[in-house]
Formats: structure tokens, sequence, C-alpha cells
């Protein structure tokens, strides 16, 4: 099965989910990103390594790549393998001596410990055809100015609706409030109304 590399492209506070965060991650050949909603927790953990700030004491993360180390345990890659309901599911591919081992782990965790391992990070074909978004040529080089950037607070513009109130809008309408949700790398959002149209297609 095809993989395809991703690269962090930043993290924002989520529009529909309260302390909850949107992690972007984007093709590094290409011109699709994944929007992938975590806790706020593994959020800090990430931005905190993608800032390189040290923290008082170590970090649940921190203790792992340090338990790792002690014990001679690399982490080589992170896959995210699987989507499921709106659910990732992501596993490490972990390397000690000559054994290859994969551990299951939930894919916030595995992208917090993939930046303290400075591992790639892959996907296959099929997620980002499911849940991906992409974006034209203007859209990614704004969007690659957001890379590696530490939390930032999300405008809200009109392109902000509840799930429900999607379904009230027309299939022109939609379009229309995709583009501007592009265009403002409002990634989340625009998640959701692509889910909107592309369940108008199958109907």
């Amino acid at each position: 099965m095809k993989k395809v590399r991703l690269e962090i492209v930043g993290l924002s506070y989520s529009q529909t989910q309260s302390g909850a965060y949107a992690l972007v991650l984007g093709e590094s050949a290409g011109s699709r990103r994944l929007p992938i909603i975590i806790g706020g927790f593994e959020a800090q953990a990430i931005a905190i390594e993608l800032e390189k700030m040290s923290p008082s004491r170590p970090l649940t993360h921190d203790l792992f790549r340090a338990f790792a180390d002690k014990f001679e345990i690399n982490v080589t890659e992170v896959l995210i393998y699987n989507l499921v309901e709106g659910i990732f599911y992501a596993k490490l591919i972990c390397i000690s001596g000559d054994k290859e081992v994969e551990i299951d782990a939930r894919t916030s965790d595995a992208i917090a410990i993939a930046v303290r391992f400075a591992c790639p990070i892959f996907t296959y074909e099929f997620i980002l055809k499911s849940a991906g978004i992409v974006l034209d040529d203007e859209n990614v080089a704004g969007a690659e100015k957001t890379e590696n950037k530490d939390l930032q607070e999300v405008t809200e513009e009109n392109v902000k609706a509840e799930p429900g109130e999607y379904k009230g809008k027309s299939t022109e309408e939609l379009k229309n409030m995709l583009q501007t949700a592009l265009d403002e790398e409002q990634y989340e959002v625009a998640s959701k109304i692509r889910d909107e149209l592309n369940t108008r297609k199958k109907s």
C-alpha cells in the first residue's frame, strides 16, 4: 500500500470543540492537508518541541524519549494507518538492535513522539483521499507560512457554522464557504464542509 510522507504545518485552536486543537499535517510533495483534532495536553507537547522550549520538568513524551534512549530503542517512523468513523489510528515503528516492533498509539501521542525523535510521519493514500483537503498553489503558499508556528488563535469569520447548519446551505454556498475556509487556513472548518459535500455526492 502506498505511503505518503507528511509534515506538520501548524496548530490552531479548534473552532468546534472547546479545549481541543486542530493539528494540520501537510503532504510533503503535494498540496493536500490533513486536519486532526487533538487534546490540549498533546498540542502543548507538540508545540513545546517545535519551538525548542525546555519545560522545568520532563513531559510524558520527554520521559518516553529518555526511557527509549537509555534502553537503545529508536523510533524510526510514525504511521497513521487507518481512519474509522473520524478517528485516526497510528503506530510507532521502533528498532532495538536488529529487532523491529510496531506499537499502537493515539495519533496525537505518536506525533508528539515523532517530533522528539525527528522521525518521518507517513499515512496511506486512501486516508488522504478520504480526509485530506486539497489546496491550490496560492493556498499552499499561504499555508507554508504557518509551518512550525506556535499555537495561534483562529479568527472566526463567516465560514464558521455548527455542523447542522451546513445541511441548510446550497451546494454552491458550501463550495464558496470551503474556498473561504481554505484561503484563511481554517482547515478544520474546511474538512467539515468537505464532508457535507461528499455526503451529497453519494446521495
